[in-house]
């Protein structure tokens, strides 16, 4: 490494963010990175460390620490550190194919494992690889690369996310000639209708969109298979299908009161919110409505946040966020120990622009919705709630339960599902199994499956790595088959 003891001179800085007061009136990116000269200083706190958990993503404690699409990350981050940006370039493109994503969306749990955080904090490791590739684009080092030649062989991808993406990018790579069915009217799943766009901006999807398009990928939107198109149909054109479809089935509470109007699924919140803004400005009308709302979401993940920020910029009245868990602690517990992914308390962009709002972070913990309350029209007025508290039985295990005599009766006009995913919608598999003997092959002969649909509801990275070593396996089952 450049600078073994970086780490130790220089503190750790992070992105620059708006102010809370300018950024909730706009849906512009709200991040923007520091200066080279600062990012250069912010790689050289990457460590010499024997063993860089960072780049090996793992699963501890149920959680993902480290990097599963393997980042080389100490090299890159001393590249960095020498000014040597194409060269780090080069580096992560041999991973990721699409960091100008995870830099963005991912959560960083290659920061999670980082070992400079033992010492006093993180390598900001997600703003320097994003500095990478928006400086790679800048100095117009991302160029379409396509295949010199083609195999002759015919890949229909199902599914335009992370996970779909990937797959598509590694087998055109590879000569085959694929294409990308997408039942929404825009390329990019989740990227593009499950994020709002203050955390990636369109014109950075649709960047990357041309890109593959230039390499030969073809991409067919407003086709949903298994109702315009059947399986069949889609397996007689081609010599391998991938499922991409993801887990978007949207989990849902079985309480008194939810068939009132005005309780609505985060992913349809945000969904009609962002097709709105690039359709039309909102001048369509066609979303759901925040305004003038006393609003409450029902959840604590990232999904739950970006339903605080949209509603936030639709100028709604008020705004609570129900968390189950009690509030996290300050530093790591002993129940949480490092490499684990840290579960401490932190107080995200979309808190913080309802703290500016409101004068208090939305959060209230340890609290269940019970019941929703309705007015004489049948829509929602008032949720009521109860406090949790953890118990720990004979075994150490942990339950939740309600506290007695703890009901609170909130306002409310819109309430917002922000608690997960069961699984994928389509009933295309619902016949499928996954091959025992050979990961993401299914029971049926050149059908394969990646991503949420496969693992179920996880992080951007995974999805991505999915993508890339179903690509793998697809590529060599198309080695030995004869083509349609």
């Amino acid at each position: 490494m450049g600078k073994t003891t970086g780490f130790m001179e220089y503190k750790r800085r992070p992105l620059h963010y708006r102010d809370p007061s300018e950024r909730i009136n706009d849906w512009q990116e709200i991040a923007s990175l520091p200066s080279e000269d600062l990012l250069q200083e912010q790689a050289a706190r990457c460590m010499d460390c024997a063993v860089p958990f960072c780049q090996n993503g793992s699963v501890l404690a149920g959680m993902t620490t480290g990097c599963p699409v393997y980042n080389l990350i100490p090299e890159w981050n001393d590249l960095v550190f020498k000014g040597r940006w194409k060269e780090a370039y080069l580096r992560l493109k041999k991973t990721n194919p699409f960091p100008e994503f995870t830099g963005r969306a991912c959560p960083a749990p290659c920061e999670g494992g980082c070992v400079a955080s033992l010492y006093e904090s993180a390598v900001s490791i997600k703003n320097i690889e994003r500095a990478i590739i928006d400086k790679a684009f800048e100095e117009g080092w991302v160029i379409p690369a396509p295949p010199k030649k083609r195999t002759g062989k015919k890949v229909a991808v199902i599914g335009s996310g992370p996970a779909g993406l990937a797959s598509a990018s590694q087998l055109n790579l590879k000569g085959h000639s694929v294409t990308v069915y997408e039942r929404n009217d825009r390329i990019g799943g989740l990227l593009t209708y499950g994020i709002p766009k203050m955390k990636i901006e369109q014109k950075v999807i649709n960047r990357r969109l041309s890109l593959l398009e230039e390499e030969g990928i073809q991409f067919i939107t407003n086709v949903e298979i298994g109702k315009q198109v059947s399986m069949e149909e889609l397996r007689a054109q081609y010599d391998a299908v991938i499922l991409c479809i993801g887990a978007t089935r949207p989990r849902d509470v079985q309480l008194k009161g939810r068939e009132l109007q005005g309780i609505h699924f985060a992913m349809d919140f945000l969904h009609s919110n962002t097709k709105s803004l690039l359709d039309s400005n909102f001048t369509d009308g066609r979303f759901i409505s925040a305004q003038g709302k006393d609003v409450i979401v029902i959840g604590g993940g990232d999904t739950a946040s970006d339903c605080i920020s949209t509603a936030l910029r639709q100028n709604c009245k008020s705004l609570v966020q129900f968390d189950i868990y009690p509030e996290r602690p300050k530093m790591r517990t002993g129940e949480n120990p490092w490499p684990q992914y840290p579960i401490i308390h932190k107080m995200d962009t979309a808190q913080e622009e309802a703290s500016y709002s409101f004068g208090k972070d939305p959060r209230s913990y340890s609290t269940s919705a019970v019941e929703f309350l309705g007015n004489e029209q049948g829509a929602v007025s008032g949720i009521m709630s109860r406090e949790l508290r953890i118990l720990k039985n004979e075994r150490g295990e942990k339950k939740k339960e309600e506290v007695p005599l703890t009901e609170k009766i909130w306002p409310t006009q819109l309430v917002l599902l922000a608690i997960g995913f069961e699984g994928p919608e389509t009933p295309l598999v619902q016949h499928l199994q996954e091959n025992p003997n050979e990961k993401y092959a299914t029971n049926e002969e050149g059908i394969f499956i990646a991503g949420d649909a496969r693992r179920g509801q996880s992080l951007i990275v995974w999805a991505i790595q999915e993508g890339k070593e179903v690509a793998d396996q697809c590529d060599r089952y198309l080695q030995n088959k004869q083509s349609v």
